[in-house]
């Protein structure tokens, strides 16, 4: 599982990776679970059933970047209950943090994926653990997320302030269970809230005080340079669209192959771009299979 993780948070070429090792993982981890579970080994169960919360995390977020929200929804609840099965809160935090972020995708959800997110926060504050604080920032981002989707930027904000950044202070820069939380993704949510409020000039200011390459994780290092160049699609300054694009395409393809936003802005820049970089942009819109 750890090697999958990686490869899913770490390679240019995840999808493609992913397909050839998912099969096998899928087939052995529930192969596993299968056999320890009528059994009196307690401790075997458990470990399998917490090896299963981890694959079906990454699946859930595989499949939500293929298209897949219905898989995407039924993988977030069999994490949820393999982690409820081990009972591991820290796993149970991590299920609940995925079952938000599938909310998040669905339009209409951000209040569940808010509630979601605060209940499983309110658990974990029992635990007084590095591992679980870090945690408990990861739930607080999805309600900041959820918060700037329902149009209430200002509550992203406070939030942000309030809750979001102290615990950032106390953790550093961590991976707990793959959630990517401290202060570098606290500022990428910083630009995200801008961006979803139509604030480029803001999101772009605070997208200069950020260096993404702290990321563990190439998909929020993508993400990051996709708001910023939407930023910049805000403010129709194609030039700088364009560039950030291609450093996209550099960063990782299949992802900007699979970004419905990624798509949108290379459609909209081919419409208006200049002769003089008309190439560049129907390029790549060409290597995107758009043309």
């Amino acid at each position: 599982m750890e090697h999958a993780w990686k490869v899913w948070q770490t390679s240019p070429r995840r999808f493609t990776e992913a397909e050839a090792l998912l099969p096998d993982l899928i087939r052995d981890v529930e192969g596993t679970v299968r056999s320890v579970r009528t059994g009196n080994d307690a401790p075997a169960r458990r470990e399998a059933l917490r090896v299963a919360a981890d694959l079906y995390g990454l699946l859930r977020s595989y499949y939500r970047r293929t298209g897949r929200p219905d898989l995407s929804l039924m993988v977030a609840d069999r994490a949820l209950r393999a982690a409820e099965d081990a009972d591991d809160p820290l796993r149970v935090g991590a299920a609940r943090w995925n079952l938000g972020h599938v909310l998040l995708s669905q339009p209409g959800s951000e209040q569940d994926a808010a509630d979601v997110a605060m209940d499983a926060a309110h658990d974990l504050a029992t635990l007084a653990t590095p591992a679980a604080t870090a945690l408990r920032g990861a739930l607080e981002l999805v309600a900041v997320v959820a918060q700037a989707r329902a149009r209430r930027p200002w509550a992203a904000r406070e939030r942000l302030a309030a809750a979001a950044v102290p615990l950032a202070r106390q953790t550093g820069e961590s991976n707990v269970h793959w959630t990517v939380f401290g202060p570098t993704n606290v500022m990428l949510h910083a630009v995200n809230v801008e961006m979803t409020d139509g604030d480029a000039t803001e999101g772009l200011r605070l997208a200069d005080r950020i260096d993404a390459t702290k990321m563990p994780s190439r998909e929020r290092q993508f993400t990051f340079g996709l708001e910023v160049a939407r930023c910049y699609d805000l403010r129709r300054d194609d030039a700088a669209v364009l560039v950030h694009l291609l450093e996209l395409e550099q960063l990782a393809p299949e992802d900007l192959q699979r970004s419905p936003l990624g798509c949108q802005l290379v459609t909209s820049l081919l419409g208006r771009a200049r002769p003089t970089y008309r190439p560049q942009a129907t390029g790549l819109a060409q290597r995107l299979q758009l043309l």
